[in-house]
């Protein structure tokens, strides 16, 4: 996608504990009514809807979550419609975006005003400097955590993937918290998110250490 295709103002979809990276596409199951009208319109225009976390503890004036500052723009790039009305789509991460203003609208869905300026080389094809050398540790602690929470992954079919798209849908599916979720979101490259995961790693293996030797 072109810088001049970028939209200015997208609906915006609040999902608590999820986030999408650019160059990376996640299956979404739509079923809130308000969402399903967001969909059918955003599939009669440009298919881009805004992926962001709201703020869980903290409301608005209009009594709605407040959002965090920085999502990220995804295009819808498969649509099905279930039997009981439910959508089923896959979302592409195409670049993150600041959120500069809420727009007042009469849908039920919320829309803002966006500005992509610090996060143009989302859109660059280029693939960042890093080797799955590099990252040997954090996988090893990374996979362990996983497998103590209770998730399973396809590392294998994992290390098949681009460096960059590996550190993301971890990232994505990881079990880490809200905050500590947006902080990867935040990171400005794949080298800072690489480092980001090994602190947030760190205080996990710190707990579960503490929590093995004082009972």
């Amino acid at each position: 996608m072109k810088i001049n295709e970028l939209p200015k103002i997208t609906s915006i979809f609040p999902l608590s504990n999820f986030i999408i990276f650019p160059k990376t596409t996640v299956p979404l199951n739509i079923f809130e009514p308000r969402y399903i009208d967001m969909i059918n319109d955003s599939m009669k225009t440009n298919k881009l809807i805004g992926m962001i976390q709201p703020r869980i503890l903290r409301k608005s004036k209009s009594n709605m979550p407040e959002l965090h500052e920085i999502g990220c723009l995804g295009k819808i790039t498969s649509f099905k419609e279930a039997d009981d009305g439910r959508y089923l789509i896959d979302l592409k991460g195409i670049i993150r975006f600041k959120i500069f203003r809420e727009i007042k609208t009469d849908q039920k869905y919320r829309q803002c005003e966006i500005d992509y300026k610090n996060y143009l080389h989302d859109l660059s094809e280029e693939k960042e400097d890093l080797k799955f050398s590099d990252l040997e540790l954090i996988f090893k602690d990374l996979k362990s955590l996983f497998e103590k929470r209770g998730f399973i992954i396809n590392w294998k079919a994992l290390e098949k993937q681009s460096l960059d798209e590996t550190i993301n849908a971890l990232a994505m599916a990881s079990p880490f918290s809200l905050e500590e979720k947006q902080v990867l979101l935040e990171a400005k490259n794949l080298d800072i998110r690489k480092n980001k995961i090994a602190e947030i790693l760190a205080t996990y293996t710190y707990d579960e250490f503490n929590n093995t030797t004082l009972q």
